[in-house]
């Protein structure tokens, strides 16, 4: 049986079987258009607060929203070379699970599925569907791309996504940011989850002596001695990266999770939904 087939069968068993009777999907977002704003009455919902309005109208207002019956799903994967390693599991296995668990979760709830790619070659896109082959062709898209020496530039990525998702949506960004990535102009319009791939070998390097090293994303290569300062100095960047990147999140209301090749995205994925 083809990688495929197994996580299409694993994920798809997850979510019309084993997901709790009395909760429908993993999408437990509000789903709702902006309506108006009005003053705050006894018994409103204080996270319904505008702030802005509020201290400058020096009362209390909400925000009323008009409720969807249907979401639309978004899934954008980063598709960089470095998707291309795992202790455990690649990467870009645990990338094509999530993309299956997510599109298979919206298809359960009526909710419309959309993927993009995002890689040097340019965009790949499955347009927004309630079909399961919607999924099928993401899938298939993933395994068949050549990740060795693609190596993305997200300069524009907030922008290009922002002018092709027209209607309001949850958006999920996959890949492994070790590259600071700007979402803020995405947020603005979208309700954005960034979850983060990593590999705990990428984040705490082992003890192996002098090794030669080969980057996947660009094909260079490198021949070190894994030392003690070097390991450090490493470490020190990967957190740096991964701390610039949390505060963006965190500063423009962006959830996100971090899902290591060891774990199993669909527990990971349900405490993610909890806390929303």
């Amino acid at each position: 049986m083809s990688k495929l087939n197994k996580i299409v069968i694993r994920t798809k068993r997850q979510i019309f079987s084993e997901m709790i009777s009395n909760n429908p999907s993993i999408f437990e977002g509000e789903g709702f258009d902006f309506s108006e704003l009005r003053e705050y009455e006894y018994g409103d919902d204080v996270k319904k607060i505008d702030w802005n309005i509020t201290a400058k109208r020096q009362k209390p207002y909400i925000r009323v929203f008009n409720e969807e019956r249907e979401l639309n799903i978004v899934v954008v994967a980063l598709m960089d070379g470095s998707l291309n390693f795992g202790s455990k599991e690649f990467k870009v296995d645990i990338l094509a699970e999530i993309v299956a668990l997510l599109g298979f979760s919206a298809i359960k709830n009526s909710d419309r599925f959309s993927f993009i790619s995002y890689c040097k070659s340019g965009e790949f896109i499955v347009r927004g569907s309630k079909n399961i082959n919607s999924i099928n062709s993401s899938l298939s898209f993933i395994f068949d791309s050549k990740l060795i020496g693609n190596r993305c530039n997200y300069e524009d990525l907030s922008k290009e996504l922002f002018s092709m998702i027209k209607k309001r949506s949850i958006i999920f960004v996959l890949g492994d940011f070790f590259q600071k990535i700007d979402l803020r102009l995405l947020s603005k319009k979208h309700e954005v989850i960034s979850i983060m791939i990593r590999d705990r070998l990428e984040e705490e390097l082992p003890d192996l002596g002098v090794v030669n090293l080969c980057d996947p994303s660009t094909l260079n290569s490198l021949r070190t001695d894994l030392s003690k300062d070097l390991k450090r100095e490493y470490k020190k960047r990967v957190l740096k990266i991964d701390h610039e990147n949390f505060e963006h999140f965190r500063k423009n209301r962006i959830s996100f999770i971090k899902i290591y090749t060891h774990e199993k995205p669909f527990s990971k994925l349900k405490k993610l939904f909890i806390k929303r």
